[in-house]
């Protein structure tokens, strides 16, 4: 590079010491426009000599971008099939030989994925420092062994290739005798006539008030603190991450409403701009819990199992769909426990799930039983053949159900999800650079 600077600052000075004789002046813009002349039209043969070769270079770039494009939208997405581990399961999650033979039998069935409870009844599932500072838990929750009961069962599940998403069961719900409610009354929401609790599948419950900072500060935490804590794969919530359509009468609601609209809150509570106004709320903070959970571990899955959609917007205030939308979701499962296979046929082809899984993996629940209703596995197998008809995974409620609390034999019943689920599917674990 010096070299040549230094021979181009030579010529330049020779021209510049020649420059008042107009002769060589002239000449040497002859000679230039002359050599000139040459390299263009050299540069003008080769040009048409190739042009047939840019053709072709053109032609093909253009047929592999519309022979790839379609193939890397469509790529397959690994089949979500999971099941929920929940309180009814704790026998086995307290005892380390029992998980350990339940993900190496999970894994042997070909599912992929556990969801296990880490959040109930307003108690946490694992040593909680959060829990701890709001006095809601005066005990902790530990193993047979005095282990974490939380901790060795991901440890077990990614020992045997599966992921381990934990599960924020109860959302804002919570029994009306939990220290968190006990403690915490003006955390509260309430219905139009002053009552404070709603019958659910878990009985009577009261609820967190969604719209209440400190209530948003608290679910925050003890997400952000779960996904910190444990090596997880994710965090999921369901259909209690919501608000029944009756709740958002307390003071502190009442009062933002008319801060916002001028107006009091209508007295009927499924007056279609009341309800939006409270879905579009709790919206906004799923938006800013998402965004701290990816701040604190980017590759986290954000999981959701909500209802199916009508009902949970109309009667939850859970607008999925546009959580969806809003790109915070990364996995749908929708709960779908409909023993009647025409309406669960009905209800996951319903569009917005159709909608949905074109953009992120999407399952739906099937009941595999419950303690006092066992499911028979012939209606597990036709609700499973047309989720997976349909391209949608599966996730099942609960793990006990799934063959140790069932109507038939635990060979019998492993045996029929052998034949469910007979090649892997395996979810490979997000990692970070």
């Amino acid at each position: 590079m010096i070299t040549k600077f230094h021979h181009k600052s030579q010529r330049w000075r020779a021209w510049i010491a020649n420059a008042s004789s107009k002769h060589m002046k002239l000449c040497l813009i002859s000679r230039n426009w002359r050599q000139l002349h040459r390299v263009q039209r050299f540069r003008g043969r080769e040009l048409k000599r190739l042009f047939p070769f840019f053709v072709l270079i053109s032609f093909v770039t253009a047929l592999l971008f519309n022979s790839l494009t379609p193939t890397i939208a469509q790529l397959p997405r690994p089949e979500i099939r999971g099941v929920w581990m929940t309180n009814n399961d704790f026998d086995t999650l307290k005892n380390r030989a029992k998980v350990q033979d339940g993900m190496t039998q999970l894994r042997r069935l070909n599912f992929n994925t556990i969801y296990p409870v880490v959040w109930n009844s307003g108690y946490v599932m694992y040593p909680s420092a959060v829990a701890k500072r709001a006095g809601i838990q005066p005990f902790v929750l530990r193993g047979s062994d005095g282990h974490d009961i939380v901790a060795d069962l991901i440890t077990q599940a990614h020992r045997q290739g599966l992921l381990a998403i934990p599960w924020f069961e109860f959302g804002f719900m919570a029994p009306p005798t939990s220290e968190l409610a006990l403690n915490h009354p003006d955390w509260l929401t309430q219905k139009r006539d002053g009552g404070e609790t709603s019958i659910s599948a878990a009985g009577e419950v009261v609820w967190l008030n969604p719209f209440h900072p400190k209530v948003q500060q608290f679910i925050t935490e003890l997400v952000l603190e779960i996904i910190t804590q444990y090596d997880v794969d994710g965090i999921q919530f369901d259909d209690h991450m919501s608000l029944p359509h009756e709740f958002g009468y307390d003071k502190y609601t009442v009062a933002l409403y008319a801060q916002e609209t001028k107006n009091s809150p209508p007295t009927n509570p499924q007056d279609p701009a009341w309800v939006k106004w409270r879905a579009d709320k709790i919206t906004a903070f799923m938006v800013q819990l998402n965004q701290a959970v990816k701040a604190r571990k980017p590759q986290a899955i954000f999981s959701v199992s909500p209802n199916y959609y009508d009902f949970a917007y109309k009667f939850q205030l859970q607008d999925w769909l546009t959580w969806v939308r809003q790109n915070i979701v990364d996995e749908l499962i929708v709960q779908v426990y409909r023993p009647n296979l025409q309406n669960f046929v009905a209800t996951i082809s319903r569009p917005e799930i159709q909608e949905v899984q074109q953009m992120i993996p999407t399952g739906i629940g099937v009941m595999a039983g419950l303690r006092n209703s066992p499911v028979p596995m012939q209606q597990i197998h036709s609700q499973v053949r047309a989720a997976r008809e349909r391209g949608l995974g599966v996730t099942f409620f609960y793990y006990e159900s799934l063959w140790n609390s069932a109507p038939e034999p635990v060979t019998q019943r492993q045996a029929g999800f052998q034949t469910l689920f007979s090649a892997p599917a395996l979810r490979a674990r997000a990692t970070v650079e």
